[in-house]
């Protein structure tokens, strides 16, 4: 019986060869053409990249604080002068939203980013924005911008992101 099962082996793997390698069709060499118009217009290598940090909108950047703690940062002050010039210049109404890392209870948290956020617009008004131009408010730890839990990712949520008003 195994005699049989080896001398039938290769005519059975001989069969199988040729039955799956068969020729292919010009159905399929359309398939693989890629349509023009789905491909869309053509892109220059030379755009420029749109380049946003958490949700804060344009021209404008976030500031980032250490952990549990709402003072804001030397490498801070060079962003919030440069958001200031924005608003100051173009009178936009924003709100400035304090967020945290996941550690520390809920509550906590809340309050946390509300310091944060009120240090922030303390800090813009000091530089001369108007208070009317922006609000504040906290969302804690509900809208983390890295869900990682490592010291770099924890570290991207604490931070004050300024959005516009529209």
């Amino acid at each position: 019986m195994v005699k049989r099962i080896q001398a039938f082996l290769p005519a059975l793997l001989l069969a199988s060869v040729v039955t799956l390698s068969g020729c292919a069709s010009s159905d399929s060499d359309k398939e693989m053409k890629p349509d023009s118009e789905a491909m869309g217009a053509p892109e220059s290598l030379d755009s420029k990249p749109v380049i946003t940090e958490g949700r804060t909108d344009g021209p404008m950047l976030p500031i980032y604080f250490d952990f549990d703690s709402s003072d804001v940062r030397q490498d801070a002050v060079k962003r919030l002068e440069n958001n200031a010039d924005y608003l100051k210049s173009s009178g936009q109404a924003i709100v400035i939203e304090g967020n945290c890392d996941p550690r520390g209870t809920k509550e906590y948290n809340l309050a946390l980013g509300e310091r944060r956020a009120l240090a922030a617009k303390k800090y813009l008004e000091n530089l001369g924005v108007e208070s009317a131009q922006m609000s504040t408010v906290s969302y804690g730890e509900e809208r983390l911008e890295n869900l990682g839990t490592d010291e770099t990712a924890m570290a991207e949520n604490r931070r004050d992101d300024f959005v516009k008003v529209k």
